[in-house]
């Protein structure tokens, strides 16, 4: 399964560390495919995205959340992977 996919099955904070795992490994794995395979860039790109966050689940087709949960989390960790 990839990663992206594993997101919309996150409920809980044991689902959101075994996320945070695979994110783990996937870098280990393929660095490669990562925008921001360093500690400095990929915080610099969480923020960034959470700063236009609403953007994402707009263009997206999806509700913004009033209220934060595991999953958004996890698409905030997912998306420092790769936004530019």
């Amino acid at each position: 399964m990839e990663l992206h996919e594993r997101i919309s099955r996150i409920n809980s904070k044991d689902d959101l560390a075994d996320f945070i795992a695979a994110l783990r490994s996937d870098l280990t794995a393929n660095p490669e495919t990562w925008e921001n395979p360093t500690l400095e860039r990929f915080l610099n790109a969480m923020e960034s995205w959470m700063r236009t966050m609403d953007m994402y689940y707009k263009n997206t087709g999806q509700s913004f959340p009033e209220t934060p949960s595991w999953k958004i989390f996890a698409d905030a960790l997912y998306a420092a992977k790769i936004y530019e």
